[in-house]
């Protein structure tokens, strides 16, 4: 840069240097009187700014207080261009910064009145949160036909109480948005994308659950108990038998699969350690821990939401997790889920491993399941008073829900009809009571007492089979039309309460605005003040 003549740069608000002596430069005060200028150092370097002509400062002209003492100094008016600057003495040194301590046990004031009231609102001024329907009014955007959101889930599914708490909307959430809630609901807990898979893979939602069975398990898979490989009544023959439900089956072919290394892990159901006969999911790794956890508990787990194998890191082999095997032992709309999900090369986010490992699927014979806080809490302990901590095993069979005690006696004898206020009201429009989308199939109906009635539908199921088989005392199906009239009568309930057509030839999703046509929902929830 020049420093002769018209060649130098006018800078903005810096003195002409050729300025007369007398000529006074202004410049804007400040509200603090700290100079900007550190004492005993060189302006120039500092970038100080000269107001004067003669070589140095002086007396009439020092704003740095070097000439002037520090109390003049603090009189004069200071060069500065700005605000001035804070935590630092008369000399430019920064001091000891003090922090005011949080004040502890000090409540918002809100003159005794609710503490989620706001204080202090100017007249006029609304601080609501505005609805989602500002969307529209604000950008007058419709949502695109082809986006599916969880609200609409929500609206349709979860809020009209037709929700079965499989999980399969929280597997297949690529965001991870969707989590579970307190009342073992799924939640939404970021944002929704409108990916629609949710909606997809829901077997009350977007999954027309009757052509999955055929996209499954094959043309026949439609009518009676489908059509098996083969059928047996079985038991394990083993002590630890006593403390499972019926014959053992299901505990002794994960067992098995787990010691011939078929598997790496089941993800089965425990009970929970807080709220005794609440069901948990639990990935078994271990025989022992099979036994531990044999018998049924009736209330869902969500089973396809915790597939997260980060979760179960610290339990499974030191493998890369794509060479991981796992067993799935579900109801069958859980296993209608599964199969879907299985069937589209998609990424699932934290579930997706999971999904992928799962190689074997089980699938136990259900008519309705039932909510933990309405059976145990309401319809057992209040109405019956049968405390949860008094009951060693519970059973469904021949219509009569039964309740026994730590001692093996029965407590309860009544018909599961009486029980109905307690169950999932979307498990009325199932009408899959046999699992066809399973490996194997596993109840009590069809069998006499101690044993277990066992459908193998596919070759990997009549692998399991064939495994377990040495341990095993089995013979040919007791009852098939026991199975038969239950299914059939399964079916017919659906038929009655699904709103829509059961149409297995139909394709396998159901878009959100057929499923609203069908059974009244709100086409637009978002925009409804959702």
């Amino acid at each position: 840069m020049g420093t002769d003549g018209d060649d130098e740069l006018a800078f903005p608000r810096v003195p002409d240097s050729n300025a007369d002596d007398d000529e006074t430069v202004a410049f804007p005060e400040t509200g603090s009187t700290a100079p900007r200028s550190r004492h005993g150092t060189d302006h120039a370097r500092d970038g100080a700014i000269e107001t004067g002509t003669g070589d140095s400062c002086g007396p009439e002209t020092c704003t740095c207080g070097e000439k002037t003492g520090d109390a003049t100094a603090q009189d004069q008016p200071v060069a500065t261009d700005g605000a001035g600057v804070a935590n630092v003495d008369e000399t430019g040194d920064l001091g000891e910064i003090e922090f005011t301590e949080p004040a502890e046990g000090v409540s918002q004031d809100v003159d005794n009145g609710e503490p989620d009231v706001r204080v202090g609102v100017p007249d006029g001024v609304d601080l609501d949160t505005p609805e989602y329907s500002i969307r529209s009014q604000m950008n007058d955007i419709e949502t695109p036909d082809e986006k599916t959101w969880f609200m609409e889930l929500d609206e349709a599914v979860i809020g009209a109480d037709r929700c079965i708490q499989c999980g399969t909307c929280v597997a297949a959430c690529p965001s991870d948005s969707i989590g579970v809630g307190e009342d073992d609901l799924p939640k939404l807990v970021k944002m929704c994308t409108g990916c629609s898979l949710c909606w997809d893979f829901c077997p009350r939602g977007g999954l027309r659950y009757e052509r999955q069975w055929k996209i499954t398990g094959g043309e026949d898979n439609v009518t009676g108990a489908g059509d098996p490989i083969t059928e047996f009544s079985a038991k394990v023959d083993d002590d630890w038998t006593e403390g499972a439900q019926d014959g053992g089956v299901v505990t002794g072919i994960l067992a098995t699969l787990l010691e011939e290394g078929e598997i790496d892990g089941a993800l089965i159901a425990t009970e929970s350690e807080d709220e005794p006969w609440k069901a948990e999911s639990f990935l078994a790794t271990t025989e022992e821990e099979l036994i531990e956890n044999a018998g049924t508990v009736y209330n869902q787990t969500l089973a396809l939401g915790n597939l997260d194998l980060k979760r179960w890191e610290h339990k499974l082999p030191d493998k890369d997790w794509d060479d991981l095997s796992l067993a799935l032992v579900g109801t069958p709309c859980e296993i209608e889920g599964i199969r879907a999900l299985q069937d589209f090369d998609w990424d699932y986010q934290k579930q997706n491993e999971g999904i992928r490992a799962v190689d074997y699927t089980i699938a136990l014979m259900c008519t309705k399941n039932f909510n933990y806080y309405s059976l145990i809490g309401e319809q057992l302990a209040e109405k019956r008073d049968i405390s949860p901590d008094e009951i060693g095993k519970m059973d469904v069979l021949h219509g009569k829900m039964m309740v026994y005690g730590r001692d093996g006696e029965m407590i309860l004898e009544e018909d599961v009809e009486n029980f109905h206020d307690a169950a999932l009201k979307g498990c009325d429009e199932c009408a899959d009571f046999t699992g066809f989308c399973s490996d194997v199939t596993v109840g009590s109906v069809g069998s006499s007492d101690e044993y277990s009635s066992v459908i193998i539908r596919t070759e990997r199921g009549m692998k399991a089979w064939e495994l377990t088989e040495p341990k095993l005392d089995y013979h040919d199906l007791e009852d098939r039309s026991a199975i038969g009239k239950l299914q059939g009568w399964d079916k017919k309930k659906a038929f009655e309460s699904l709103e829509r057509p059961f149409d297995p030839d139909a394709p396998r999703f159901i878009d959100y605005a057929d499923h609203a046509e069908n059974y009244g929902t709100a086409l637009n929830p978002h925009d409804q003040g959702y």
